[in-house]
């Protein structure tokens, strides 16, 4: 999905983002890669803004600040996944839990969020978040990263 959301809606998410940006260690999500040529921050602000514009686009009710803030932390893991090392040949798996502990020690976080970073990589997470708002971040990461795998490679 792409498109625009209307003023309002944009403002809201810009000034969640600038709220989150401005914690502690939000900013070393610029150094690492998440798909192709895509950094870790520009994909959880690719997937938050997906998240919310799917929520809007197809009227599901949401607490728009939780979707919004849960997935901008959803991959705050914090390393470079590329690396060759055991752990991180399990990244897939275990992303969740780190992220989590580091939102966890930066942010205040509520139930929704904590159960949107913790679930977000179903079906290698073995439970299915339990919210809406995870659940719709749960899809729009998956379509975010297949965008950004493949258009990483196509324009190389």
């Amino acid at each position: 999905m792409s498109g625009r959301l209307p003023e309002d809606k944009e403002q809201l998410f810009w000034k969640i983002f600038k709220e989150t940006y401005n914690g502690p260690r939000y900013k070393d999500n610029k150094k690492y890669m998440m798909h192709g040529t895509t950094s870790v921050m520009d994909h959880c602000v690719n997937v938050a803004y997906t998240a919310y514009y799917m929520s809007y686009k197809l009227g599901i009710e949401v607490n728009e600040a939780e979707l919004i803030r849960g997935a901008l932390l959803h991959d705050y893991f914090l390393y470079d996944w590329h690396e060759k090392s055991w752990a991180n040949s399990i990244h897939g798996y275990t992303h969740p839990g780190k992220a989590l502990k580091n939102a966890k020690m930066d942010y205040y976080l509520s139930a929704t969020e904590r159960d949107m970073i913790k679930h977000h990589m179903f079906p290698l997470t073995p439970r299915f978040p339990r919210s809406r708002e995870g659940k719709i971040l749960c899809a729009a990461d998956k379509l975010c990263a297949m965008k950004e795998t493949v258009y990483g490679r196509i324009k190389k």
